[in-house]
């Protein structure tokens, strides 16, 4: 099977690294200090511009600031790596589908993020940076099964007849469709994948 997988949130716990440089920059450029304990009642993967009400220049002047940050300091999900080296070694080919930005100052998204993969040992057939519309991508590139947080994606794709996981974040907790396959952890997805079939 050709497994496409996300990154952000769905591989690597990004959120956390992102609320913290976001915290920062926002008391740099306001002066006031800045806890975003609120996340998660925001339902909208735009969510730094719902928490702080950036515009898009205040956003792209955070990211070229503290992106390399927050790319570096992502930590894997539990059991991540295992999985995806147990479907690999299984034949399955692993395809990483990201909407990670590309060309931000100061920051080689590539390279952190490949250093990242190998840090864990993650195997991989094909690393796609910066890829907002996933659906035509697993349209024009055979992919079988998405694995990925974002709940508008995995709808997107199941309308379409590509399957998918949703991984349960708080952005999604609320979230009630039953055509949409939900998992918590790495352990489910390999579950759901081999031996349930229930995708």
């Amino acid at each position: 099977m050709k497994i496409g997988i996300d990154i952000d949130d769905t591989t690597f716990l990004t959120v956390k690294a992102m609320l913290k440089y976001a915290d920062i920059f926002e008391e740099e450029i306001s002066g006031i200090p800045t806890n975003r304990d609120g996340f998660g009642l925001i339902k909208n993967r735009y969510y730094l511009k719902a928490l702080y009400g950036w515009d898009e220049k205040t956003k792209f002047a955070f990211f070229d600031k503290y992106y390399k940050n927050v790319l570096e300091e992502c930590i894997i999900l539990p059991n991540a790596n295992k999985i995806i080296q147990k479907l690999k070694k299984e034949g399955h080919e692993i395809h990483f589908i990201t909407a990670r930005l590309m060309n931000i100052k100061n920051c080689d998204t590539e390279t952190i993020t490949k250093n990242s993969l190998d840090r864990f040992n993650i195997p991989y057939n094909s690393l796609n940076l910066h890829i907002n519309d996933k659906l035509t991508f697993c349209k024009n590139n055979g992919i079988e099964l998405l694995i990925e947080d974002s709940y508008e994606t995995c709808k997107e794709l199941t309308d379409n007849g590509i399957k998918s996981i949703l991984m349960a974040t708080k952005m999604n907790a609320n979230i009630e469709d039953g055509n949409i396959v939900r998992v918590n952890n790495w352990d489910e997805i390999y579950e759901k994948i081999i031996y349930n079939n229930k995708i």
